[in-house]
């Protein structure tokens, strides 16, 4: 595992700064950024921004000298980087603006779930699957069933409005994103069980108890992504949380790289028996998306990308 700094040459505030990356852990490049005193409100999801008065410090406590163009193509062969434009949407401003804007007067539950989406341990399932699953929701939401356009590659599901309520009035399914991963400690199960409970507590002060209820019901879906026929919500919300598997081969590529970077601690040969296995189960199903407009966008990808990995692993369908 390595930890890289770049020279300072970006100009910012007065002076120059560099980037801290590691190409492994985030784990760990949390730790070295705080042995040299860098506040976590430097981080940007992928990297910290280190002034030029600590460059010597960083190098110090362990981090590798590299030219800009060396630690870029190490981050993101690691799997770890977040492109710019996805970066900016899963800033904790962005996501509380968005927040506010869904459920007036709970500014402090909103808080509570982007420092929870922030969490230093997660990887894939940060802040960017997040917003991705918000505007993958608001696209369904607002396409007619089966039609699909030239203009909506599988991967376009993040260009929905950053509002995210395009032709949707009603915020369950949104709030259901929200939380279905809010508690995210690698258990499965248990993870999605804690995420309700989390919105049922969070939610039952703003809101009816009727709608707190369906919303952990729509959390407890994304378990086994298995909607009961006719159950729409449902059906929407396993779709945006499972549209990451329609994506273009190299979103969908990276998406790999980071679930394996946050089970980073698995050795190999677990990780792949593990991971073929939950491939295979996808695979087995008639379908991967429940609704017409999900099925439209992403069905064919997905299952092109899902036997594609399988190879790669060295498995088969």
């Amino acid at each position: 595992m390595t930890v890289l700094i770049d020279p300072p040459t970006w100009p910012a505030h007065g002076t120059l700064f560099s980037h801290l990356v590691s190409d492994t852990s985030l784990d760990e490049l949390h730790g070295l950024a705080a042995s040299i005193g860098l506040s976590r409100r430097a981080f940007d999801l992928d990297h910290y921004d280190v002034a030029a008065e600590r460059y010597d410090a960083a190098v110090a406590a362990g981090a590798v000298p590299v030219d800009g163009r060396e630690l870029a193509r190490r981050l993101g062969a690691s799997g770890l980087r977040v492109p710019g434009r996805a970066r900016r949407a899963a800033k904790a401003d962005a996501l509380l603006a968005r927040w506010d804007a869904l459920l007036p007067g709970a500014r402090g539950v909103g808080v509570e779930l982007v420092e929870r989406w922030h969490e230093a341990h997660r990887v894939y399932h940060g802040p960017e699957h997040l917003t991705h699953a918000l505007d993958s929701l608001a696209l369904l939401e607002r396409r007619p069933a089966g039609l699909p356009d030239a203009g909506t590659a599988p991967a376009r599901a993040a260009t929905a409005p950053a509002s995210g309520v395009v032709g949707a009035t009603d915020p369950t399914t949104r709030l259901a994103l929200w939380f279905h991963d809010a508690v995210h400690d690698g258990e499965a199960g248990r993870d999605e069980e804690r995420s309700a409970e989390l919105a049922t507590r969070l939610l039952g002060p703003h809101l009816a108890a009727a709608r707190v209820a369906e919303v952990a019901r729509l959390v407890l879906v994304t378990t086994a992504h298995s909607p009961a026929v006719g159950d729409e919500a449902g059906a929407l919300v396993s779709d945006a949380d499972l549209a990451v598997l329609g994506s273009a081969p190299d979103r969908y590529a990276r998406y790999v790289r980071q679930v394996r970077a946050e089970y980073a601690h698995v050795p190999d040969d677990a990780f792949r028996r593990g991971r073929a296995g939950v491939l295979r189960s996808l695979l087995a199903g008639d379908t991967l998306f429940r609704t017409p407009q999900g099925a439209a966008l992403w069905e064919e990808r997905a299952r092109a990308n899902l036997r594609d990995e399988l190879a790669v692993l060295g498995a088969t369908p």
